[in-house]
């Protein structure tokens, strides 16, 4: 597996076509160095419009203080994107990933963002199938949150064609929150987690999951960007 980014425990999802690197102390100082380190961590062609517009200096800096702060939460990070085949060449699409560990009472918050380059192609909507099941795959998981701007009209189409449910009323930011709970998709994810393979690599434990039989919920989780899907 191509790449060293800095975590001897680290964990990928695999799926299809792409790789989700979970973040590390390594790749945030990658980051903050510029594009040209960050494709040398990633071993991987990065896109001329990065970082995508929501992905700001800011996030990376909270990221590395939560990393330190906390390193057993590693796996509830954002992950890289990276497109691996069918192109001979890797690819970095964006970022896509978790805002943190399970809380008390099982919510897990979900958010991504890709570049303009690489937008409309499928690959969000593959990645962030890989993270729901893998969140569900956890039982302290009972529910999944996305938040999104009411101008942002696919996004709110996709979360609602996959079984997210609008909650009532809006933030001061003018976001809207819609919710994936546990208990509507069970069945679903059931299915799909028979289907995952794991493996073992010197980068640690892989989860693969085809996209053949994808759960049907959580296709677009965007904070603050429009579709790309």
């Amino acid at each position: 597996m191509p790449g060293d980014w800095g975590h001897p425990d680290n964990y990928l999802l695999l799926t299809d076509r792409l790789e989700l690197i979970p973040a590390t102390l390594r790749l945030c100082a990658a980051e903050a160095a510029g594009a040209e380190a960050l494709g040398r961590v990633l071993q991987a062609r990065i896109p001329q419009s990065w970082p995508p517009t929501v992905f700001e200096s800011d996030d990376v800096a909270r990221l590395r203080r939560r990393l330190r702060r906390a390193p057993r939460t590693a796996a509830w990070v954002l992950h890289y994107l990276v497109l691996r085949l069918p192109s001979p060449e890797r690819d970095l699409l964006g970022v896509a990933g978790y805002g943190g560990p399970p809380s008390a009472s099982g919510e897990v918050d979900i958010g991504y963002a890709v570049a303009v380059e690489h937008q409309g192609k499928g690959y969000t909507t593959e990645a962030v199938r890989a993270l729901i099941a893998h969140a569900f795959a956890d039982p302290r998981v009972r529910l999944l949150r996305a938040t999104t701007f009411p101008h942002l009209l696919p996004s709110i189409g996709v979360l609602r064609k996959t079984g997210f449910r609008q909650l009532d009323g809006r933030a001061d930011s003018g976001l809207i929150t819609f919710h994936l709970e546990r208990d509507r998709t069970a069945a679903v994810y059931s299915r799909f987690n028979q289907h995952k393979h794991l493996a073992r690599s010197r980068t640690g434990l892989r989860w693969s999951a085809p996209t053949g039989q994808p759960p049907r919920s959580g296709d677009q989780l965007r904070r603050h960007e429009s579709a790309g899907h």
